[in-house]
């Protein structure tokens, strides 16, 4: 069948030029006029199997049969009686019939798609007193009929299903990037000539394989339709199966040639569930042994021998605090990208130009794409250090100042308190060097204001200092106090042999009221510390604390020792820290409640940066109070509701909520949270309460039925032991 015919190939939105640039290479063909939703060409039935076989970027390939006026139902139905439809489709056989309407009377799709098949099975009722079956899943004919401007084009469906569907992914599985949508972006990002040239590729978020697989079979020269078993053509009457049969052919000899110098392809993902789907897609597509598939993070990734790609679609869309998180996530991969990958090319999903630019690197090309109804960009970069751009300068919030430059910097010109502040460090240091490298302590409080004269505390973060200088009283002199505040910082420098660029300085004055929780976001700089398994994201600039309580680094081991297995509820959640540590402890989920949308962003930073999936891991921004008054009222009403295993309660000692008119005052109210905390606990679950208000009395009265176990002292590290107050700690078990 060499007769020259007219085919519509459709094409997800944006990606029309891309088709046509493919008919026309790949395939060939001279006559091609792309447009919108897809591209008219010329060709062979011959031509338009081989597409179906091999467009990479094509959704449909139609078949146009008849094109006529249809203002109306009746016009509609009389312009497809007029088509022979015995020619095509057995009066035994089946149909489905798929609907469009654009700037038409005829609006309602359904009706519209109910008239065609009407007029169809009824010419063949009239011819053979029979009418075919409709079959919405696998019919032997695929009918298209799109209606625009009352213009109706009806054609047959050649594809039959979507030819995204390339047979290798999991029936129902997450699709969040269409296979052809994976195969443009590769397209785009040049990897044909990479893949050409020997080079490996990199997928660090590669989800459920879907760039990566899609990258072999371009690199391996595999058919993205060889694996189907459905196509619209193959029972249509006028199929021609042995041209069929010996495209087929072509191809399995193709992919068995391809697959010999297929390039090093590998796929990473931090959530071993991805991983798993994703090793499923690899065998379903015949690729077992050909794509390298491991869990693993981004801070994890090491400089690779030889350059090539690295793509990536990093996760996104609209849950809890996603924005920021994909803030950092972004700025994060923008880091590894310039510390690991000179000399390669990459290319990025970005669900705006925005956060495009917290990668810190000039893109070379944009391009936009739709991954479903959501505009994107994706950007393509060469990881050299002539584009890497520098971070925006920012306003600090008001109580971080940048240190000083001291105006003593030589240990000869010190004064005499400056000589004992830097012996008392030295002390310090050497009380703590066994406990720290016996205990493998990365972060840990150096000095809190031991000398009255130096009101300081000092903080190590693994290799920055974190300096906070207790604001003195307005009976001291100001000018002598910024005096000792700048010999402090020179003594600090000096002693722990640090760069002042590593030296962060705050001021902390009393919070009240709402002023004690302020967000600020300036910098957006996080510097990620490690603690046990865990790695924790801390912030030095932006916000009062850094967003890692360092006094309850044993409670947070506790945790650990106590949840694997169990139900954790983490509340007034703060940074997720007790989480992280309940999950990697083996909490079979957990669920983190706070009132900042901040917090929770920063929470599920922590916890995509330790692998941790969120399909387990809950985050709820609610008034803490009245979350957990309605989740005791839940499990009071429906006993048989799986209650949480350990529960940790932190709650701060005067909180405003911005949600809710009522306050907290943990002396006055941790009678009621305790009980109600416990209300939500299994019969052998374990509460740990926790408060740094160091006036705290535990009303003990309140709770003779119950066995309290006070932890204070057991959870008090070494490095706090010089304020036993710091915290106060139970265990808490209930009474049933």
């Amino acid at each position: 069948m060499s007769t020259l015919l007219a085919f519509f190939a459709t094409a997800p939105k944006g990606m029309e030029p891309l088709l046509a640039n493919e008919l026309h290479d790949t395939f060939n063909l001279s006559q091609v006029s792309p447009t919108r939703a897809g591209v008219a060409f010329q060709g062979t039935i011959t031509q338009a199997y081989r597409i179906c076989l091999w467009s990479r970027i094509a959704n449909r390939i139609l078949l146009p049969l008849s094109t006529f006026p249809a203002p109306d139902p009746e016009a509609l139905y009389e312009g497809v009686q007029t088509i022979r439809w015995d020619e095509h489709l057995a009066a035994d056989g089946s149909l489905a019939v798929d609907f469009t309407s654009r700037q038409s009377h005829l609006q309602h799709t359904h009706f519209g798609a109910l008239k065609v098949k009407d007029a169809i099975v009824d010419q063949f009722r009239t011819y053979y007193q029979i009418r075919p079956n409709v079959n919405q899943q696998q019919p032997d004919l695929r009918i298209n009929v799109h209606l625009d401007h009352d213009q109706a084009i009806v054609s047959i469906d050649l594809s039959g299903d979507s030819l995204h569907r390339r047979g290798y992914r999991e029936s129902g599985g997450p699709a969040p990037l269409k296979e052809n949508l994976a195969a443009a972006i590769l397209i785009w990002a040049g990897w044909p000539q990479i893949a050409a040239q020997g080079g490996q590729l990199l997928d660090p978020m590669c989800g459920s394989g879907t760039l990566p697989i899609e990258a072999a079979l371009i690199a391996a020269d595999i058919a993205p339709g060889l694996l189907r078993s459905y196509f619209g053509f193959l029972h249509w009457r006028q199929h021609d199966p042995i041209r069929w049969a010996n495209l087929l052919a072509e191809a399995q000899q193709r992919k068995v040639a391809g697959l010999s110098q297929l390039p090093k392809i590998m796929g990473y993902d931090i959530d071993k569930n991805a991983i798993r789907s994703a090793l499923i897609h690899v065998e379903r597509a015949g690729l077992t042994g050909k794509i390298h598939l491991e869990k693993r993070s981004l801070a994890q990734l090491t400089a690779l021998p030889s350059p090539g790609l690295l793509v990536t679609n990093p996760p996104y869309g609209e849950r809890l605090g996603n924005y920021e998180a994909m803030k950092h996530l972004y700025s994060h991969l923008g880091e590894v990208l310039r510390t690991h990958f000179q000399g390669w090319q990459a290319a990025v999903i970005a669900s705006d130009l925005d956060m495009g630019k917290q990668i810190g690197i000039r893109a070379n090309k944009k391009y936009t794409l739709y991954n479903g109804a959501l505009e994107c960009k994706l950007l393509r970069f060469n990881i050299e250090s002539q584009w890497f751009m520098q971070p925006q300068t920012t306003t600090e919030p008001p109580w971080y100042q940048p240190p000083p430059v001291p105006l003593v910097d030589k240990v000869n010109q010190w004064s005499q308190g400056a000589h004992m502040l830097a012996n008392r460090l030295q002390k310090n240091l050497k009380h703590l060097k066994r406990w720290v490298q016996r205990e493998q302590i990365h972060c840990f409080r150096l000095y809190d204001a031991d000398l009255p004269e130096y009101a300081i505390a000092i903080d190590i973060y693994e290799q920055w200092i974190h300096v906070q200088e207790y604001a003195p009283p307005k009976t001291i002199d100001q000018q002598k106090a910024k005096d000792r505040l700048q010999e402090a910082l020179a003594v600090i420098a000096e002693v722990l042999q640090t760069p002042p660029q590593r030296i962060f300085l705050k001021v902390r004055h009393p919070q009240k009221g709402k002023t004690q929780y302020q967000k600020h976001n300036n910098t957006g700089q996080f510097y990620e510390i490690h603690e046990d398994k865990a790695i924790f994201l801390v912030n030095l600039t932006d916000y009062l604390d850094t967003g890692l309580f360092l006094d309850h680094r044993l409670t947070r081991q506790l945790i650990f020792s106590l949840a694997q297995g169990q139900r954790f509820l983490n509340l007034f959640g703060y940074t997720g820290t007790a989480t992280v540590q309940a999950a990697l402890g083996g909490a079979m989920a957990t669920t983190t409640v706070d009132t900042s949308k901040t917090y929770l962003a920063w929470a599920h930073r922590n916890l995509i940066r330790n692998g941790l999936s969120e399909h387990h891991h809950q985050l709820i921004q609610a008034d803490c109070q009245s979350w957990l008054q309605q989740e005791a009222d839940r499990f009071t009403q429906s006993p048989r509701l799986g209650r949480y295993g350990l529960i940790f309660l932190d709650p701060p000692t005067f909180s405003n909520s911005k949600q809710t008119d009522q306050t907290l005052d943990i002396q006055r109210d941790h009678v009621t949270l305790i009980r109600t905390a416990l209300k939500c606990l299994t019969r052998n679950g374990v509460l740990i309460f926790s408060t740094n208000y160091q006036k705290f009395k535990l009303d003990t009265q309140a709770f003779t039925q119950l066995q309290l176990e006070n932890m204070s002292h057991l959870t008090l590290p070494k490095d706090f032991e010089r304020n036993p107050r710091i915290h106060q700690c139970w265990k808490i078990y209930p009474s049933y």
